[in-house]
């Protein structure tokens, strides 16, 4: 009878640590592989957020400027003050016949929109009245009216939230005073600039003399957008064109829109 012998070897030292390296590289490109996919979502998310909070801005506030100095067709007696009144740097404040700015820390500019409301040109409340931007009643304030429609004045401007500490565009409506609220999260400036008829250039709220509100014919918007903190310094150009590396780890974009004020009638505002 023969005896095989059977010979058991096992792993020896050298073998295990080359098993161990490789399983560590595996690990290690896998980490990198998910920081890397995680970094390119949240970062892709964030532009997706400030572009829509961009274009969500301006959308807003390019519709009130197109709306600025309406006068329904069925009023046939109106007397206001002009469609706009800007402030650099500054939020509108004060009654609504008698507009004066107040200095924001966010160096953001602010601008009072000013037209009649009726249930066509703004949406009814549930009482059927005229709403401003925040959907609240605006009550018949200009007896001149004759109860035709009312003043509906809107006001916007941005700032930083008291609750939440980012910025935010604000507008405070006429329905009720002193009851600014936020429309759009992230917008951290304002820039305006106004066209005057048969100027060659823009100018700032700031060079616009009391009597020439009435010959705005046209409105440069900037909205400037910050996002999420995101670990990198990132380069962005702001509403003046001027191009800054922000300090706090967040992405930043400009969105830039022109506006023509179809109302535009210096004899009628």
């Amino acid at each position: 009878m023969m005896h095989r012998t059977v010979i058991s070897r096992g792993h020896t030292l050298v073998e295990f640590v080359i098993a161990i390296a490789l399983g560590l590289v595996v690990t290690a490109g896998a980490i990198s592989l998910y920081t890397t996919q995680r970094n390119v979502f949240e970062h892709s998310a964030d532009a997706i957020h400030i572009r829509e909070a961009g274009l969500t801005a301006l959308t807003l506030m390019g519709q009130q400027l197109q709306m600025a100095g309406f006068v329904p067709a069925d009023v046939v007696r109106f007397s206001s003050p002009p469609a706009l009144f800007g402030c650099s740097g500054g939020r509108p404040t004060g009654a609504d016949d008698g507009v004066a700015c107040e200095a924001l820390p966010s160096h953001s500019d602010g601008i009072a929109i000013r037209y009649v409301g009726d249930n066509i040109s703004t949406w009814p409340s549930t009482t059927g009245q005229s709403t401003d931007c925040l959907g609240q009643a605006v009550t018949d304030n200009n007896a001149a009216l004759g109860g035709q429609g009312v003043l509906v004045v809107n006001r916007y401007f941005a700032r930083v939230s008291g609750s939440t500490g980012e910025p935010e565009l604000y507008c405070e409506g006429n329905g009720k005073a002193g009851s600014a609220q936020p429309l759009v999260e992230g917008v951290e400036r304002v820039r305006l600039k106004y066209w005057l008829a048969g100027a060659q250039t823009a100018i700032d709220a700031a060079a616009v003399t009391a009597d020439q509100w009435t010959r705005i014919v046209a409105v440069d918007l900037c909205v400037l957008v910050r996002g999420a903190p995101g670990g990198r310094r990132v380069r962005y150009v702001d509403c003046d064109g001027v191009s800054a590396l922000g300090a706090d780890m967040r992405a930043r974009q400009a969105f830039w829109r022109r506006v023509a004020i179809r109302n535009h009638a210096e004899d009628s505002l």
